[in-house]
């Protein structure tokens, strides 16, 4: 059990998130898999409070980084970012230019159910759904990695432009986005330490 733990640590220590995606086609049984260990997630009253909506389609995807990147650059550009948080991201070398929304084969949106709907249109509440999706979306990473792909959790600022693209309902509201391949050969990612677990962990025994 401990060498399945260490194994699963070592292959999650080397994922990184991608910029710079090759243009390689990329199987739709992949994206299947991911969304369908995404949903292996828990969630409040086991109400699954997700929709992943995958976009292969090129000119849906060149729609969405048009409208990301308006949304990016009023952010970067237009005021809404304060100073600290481009302070803090400075680092990293981002823009607000996301060439990687049309490169990636697949975009991956993930969508938060607000509530959710009986087969005669009334609503349900859902509990804990934000928490829930949050939990969904770090094991669609976890499942990417395992299979070799590269993604990148991006959250342009405000999101309502998804919903619109994609033709969601309402009560769905967009949690991220997530670009999906394989790395490009000349993918480079800025040099960071992950902080050891002494500085993320407390036992109490």
């Amino acid at each position: 059990m401990l060498a399945r733990g260490r194994q699963f640590q070592d292959e999650m220590q080397g994922r990184r998130s991608v910029r710079l995606f090759s243009g390689d086609p990329v199987p739709r049984e992949m994206i299947e898999l991911a969304i369908m260990t995404g949903s292996t997630a828990p969630s409040g009253a086991h109400q699954q409070p997700w929709t992943f909506v995958a976009v292969g389609d090129p000119d849906v995807k060149r729609q969405i980084r048009i409208a990301a990147e308006e949304e990016e650059r009023q952010s970067y550009e237009g005021g809404r970012m304060p100073a600290e948080w481009l302070t803090a991201l400075a680092p990293l070398g981002t823009d607000w230019h996301k060439p990687f929304l049309e490169t990636a084969p697949w975009i991956v949106v993930l969508f938060e159910q607000v509530h959710g709907r009986f087969p005669d249109g009334s609503s349900r509440k859902h509990y804990y759904a934000r928490e829930s999706v949050g939990i969904a979306c770090g094991l669609f990473v976890a499942a990417i990695r395992q299979m070799g792909l590269a993604t990148l959790t991006h959250t342009p600022s405000p999101m309502g432009f998804l919903r619109t693209i994609l033709e969601r309902p309402m009560h769905e509201r967009p949690f991220v986005l997530l670009p999906v391949g394989y790395p490009a050969d000349d993918c480079v990612v800025p040099d960071l330490r992950r902080k050891s677990l002494d500085e993320v962990a407390s036992f109490v025994e």
